[in-house]
């Protein structure tokens, strides 16, 4: 049965690396969801956040697969109820067709932060789960959207294991391996 999965990687900042593992998710028909990369608290390490919707046992396969890749570090499957996740929306509403106090009431009432004000537009922003994205976007849409973009998932994993620790185990088994 499929289920959602959020998927992180730490590799090397290396260049390919991002194609190098979609390609891998391709192969095996998984389609990403949603993919946020960026920097991790390990100096030189890169971490990838994949939201895929699968099987445990193709999950499973691509997770190896990946941690197979040279410059991979660690590959880690997770449940939504193993994380604390985010995302971020943006939205570009036209301000003509809002009456007397209601872009304020929207605001408070889906706790959202007013980033910038033009005269034909405002921006806002969200930060939630894709739900809560989502009821934004449907209150807003009667106002006129012109513009809108939402991130990846962002996540940090509940487990309090660190990834020095996950880098310190790697470098042990890679110096058993060379004797």
């Amino acid at each position: 049965m499929e289920k959602q999965y959020t998927i992180c990687i730490f590799t090397e900042d290396t260049i390919g690396m991002l194609n190098r593992i979609t390609i891998i998710f391709t192969r095996r028909y998984i389609n990403i969801k949603s993919i946020t990369a960026s920097e991790s608290e390990v100096k030189g390490v890169y971490r990838y956040t994949i939201v895929v919707k699968s099987t445990p046992e193709k999950v499973e396969k691509v997770i190896g697969q990946i941690e197979k890749q040279t410059d991979v570090f660690k590959a880690f499957l997770l449940e939504d109820e193993d994380i604390v996740y985010q995302e971020i929306a943006l939205y570009k509403v036209g301000l003509k067709n809002f009456g007397n106090g209601q872009l304020e009431k929207v605001v408070r009432e889906n706790h959202a932060r007013i980033l910038a004000v033009e005269p034909e537009y405002v921006v806002l922003e969200k930060t939630g789960h894709k739900r809560d994205t989502k009821h934004l976007f449907e209150i807003l849409e009667p106002f006129g959207i012109m513009e809108f973009a939402r991130s990846g998932r962002v996540a940090v994993t509940k487990p309090m294991k660190m990834l020095s620790e996950y880098l310190k185990e790697f470098d042990i088994k890679a110096k058993r391996k060379k004797k």
